[in-house]
């Protein structure tokens, strides 16, 4: 048998260990505290197919009276009915069930593996609700594959592993009584489960296990997205928060980011029908203007011309009703001819908070990432989560 030149061996090496999510999480770090995350992986769904990989326990919401257990399931198909869920070949009668793998055991909802125990929940309208649960560190692992490439310098994947940590138990401490914390898409923060789990963004987590940003001790409000366009948002703008952290700043460091700036060309007629959508009454659109901007250079609201008179809409409000990937973000300007609009803009996203293209930037010149942190969420600290939250 050939020998292989030892380079090619540790490249395969590394190949794997990027790619395989079991290897990614075989350094699992040293927990100081377990704070537990419910996201909403599913919403609205008629059907779910259910594997599970090793033994495991279903029990009855909400009393967990135990409902079956055993070794491994195979793409069991659970549905809603008018008297309660079906699953497989049964029907119990039951508004939902908890569903707990021992040890090491993933439980795999259409074809995504996760860590922790699902609820799966049947919702008034016959649909289906399932929420994740599981410890934040496990959570985030699922977390920043979807936020930032893995190939990205480590103290900038270090930094969005705080920011996105800091948010989750935001949004958990706002939660209340909801049946979750979070919910796994844009609106959020993505989520992919254990499927979405690398190497490299496993140790960003590993390095920065239970570290948090906080603002005169209170959980940090830590925003981000993906390019600013040369200046942070006021998150007062946005939102019923008006901290210095989140006042906004001039940003030069992602101006090399591929979505410093964008164009998009939309027919007006099409525009019309996205704002009947989304509530609007809009009908025989003629023009859209720009009535103010803020401080950050962003549009804070616009007047669209019809044949019933003008329209004053927010602008964050008209970006999300024509969608946020279409209208990247609120730094526009916008120019009616032959019948459509053209808008040229700056930036991708909100514009709150960190600059995931500015912290990669920030990175590869040599920052760490608390610098980074420090930069985008001014006046800020990173401490321990256990020691601002008790168990």
């Amino acid at each position: 048998m050939k020998k292989r030149p030892i380079k090619i061996i540790l490249a395969i090496v590394l190949i794997s260990l990027l790619n395989n999510p079991s290897l990614a999480a075989s350094s699992a770090p040293t927990r100081d505290i377990s704070y537990p995350i419910r996201v909403a992986v599913l919403k609205g769904a008629d059907r779910i197919k259910l594997k599970i990989q090793g033994r495991y326990t279903i029990y009855a919401l909400p009393l967990l009276t135990e409902l079956s257990e055993g070794d491994g399931l195979n793409n069991v198909e659970i549905r809603p009915t008018y008297s309660g869920l079906m699953i497989g070949g049964d029907e119990f009668k039951i508004y939902g069930v908890k569903i707990k793998g021992e040890s090491q055991a993933d439980i795999v909802i259409d074809d995504r593996m996760f860590r922790g125990e699902m609820d799966v929940i049947r919702t008034t309208d016959l649909k289906l609700l399932v929420v994740n649960h599981l410890d934040i560190e496990d959570y985030i692992n699922g977390v920043l594959y979807h936020e930032v490439s893995h190939w990205w310098p480590m103290e900038a994947i270090k930094a969005q592993a705080i920011a996105a940590r800091t948010f989750a138990v935001y949004r958990s401490l706002e939660a209340g009584g909801n049946d979750y914390d979070l919910t796994s898409d844009v609106y959020s923060q993505v989520y992919g489960g254990k499927t979405s789990e690398r190497f490299r963004t496993s140790r960003a987590v590993n390095e920065t296990s239970g570290l948090v940003l906080v603002y005169k001790n209170e959980i940090l409000p830590a925003y981000y997205h993906a390019t600013c366009g040369g200046h942070t948002e006021d998150a007062s703008v946005l939102w019923k928060t008006s901290i210095r952290p989140l006042k906004g700043r001039p940003c030069s460091y992602c101006e090399q980011s591929p979505h410093y700036k964008w164009e998009t060309t939309l027919p007006l007629d099409s525009i019309e029908e996205k704002m009947k959508s989304g509530g609007y009454k809009i009908k025989g659109m003629k023009c859209i203007s720009i009535l103010a901007r803020d401080r950050s250079g962003r549009v804070e609201k616009i007047a669209i011309e019809d044949s019933l008179g003008t329209e004053k809409i927010p602008a964050h409000k008209f970006r999300l009703v024509l969608g946020p990937n279409i209208i990247r973000s609120t730094n526009f300007t916008v120019e009616v001819r032959d019948g459509s609009a053209v808008f040229t803009g700056k930036g991708w996203g909100h514009g709150v908070g960190l600059c995931q293209w500015g912290a990669y930037f920030m990175a590869r010149r040599g920052l760490k990432d608390v610098d980074i942190l420090m930069f985008y969420y001014p006046g800020s600290k990173v401490v321990k989560l256990k020691d601002i939250v008790k168990e």
